[in-house]
């Protein structure tokens, strides 16, 4: 069992190997597009991660959740992970942080 400490510092964790994660079409990582809806960290360890693509026909609808689950289960003391796909809400420009919409002009 995981202090509420340890899942904190799993979800902070998370949080910074998410933002290695980039989108091959769009030059912004996945978690400052706005296309993690939810990342949830248990108390044995497993990791909940609720996301979504920029559309249904996404050329990397593949290969990011894959590539999410394979970093995210390198964390210390992560052990294991599921990567859900939702499409609602839908995902869409107004989503991304402030820091994404400067990065890719959308001001």
């Amino acid at each position: 069992m995981l202090t509420d400490q340890q899942m904190q510092e799993i979800d902070e964790n998370v949080v910074h190997t998410i933002q290695t994660c980039f989108d091959p079409e769009i030059p912004v990582n996945i978690y400052e597009l706005g296309l993690i809806y939810q990342i949830r960290v248990k108390s044995d360890g497993k990791v909940g991660i609720k996301m979504t693509l920029t559309s249904p026909n996404c050329p990397a609808a593949q290969s990011l959740p894959a590539e999410v689950r394979e970093k995210v289960a390198q964390i210390n003391g992560v052990t294991g992970v599921d990567v859900e796909i939702v499409w609602d809400p839908p995902w869409n420009p107004s989503m991304m942080s402030e820091a994404a919409r400067l990065e890719l002009g959308l001001f």
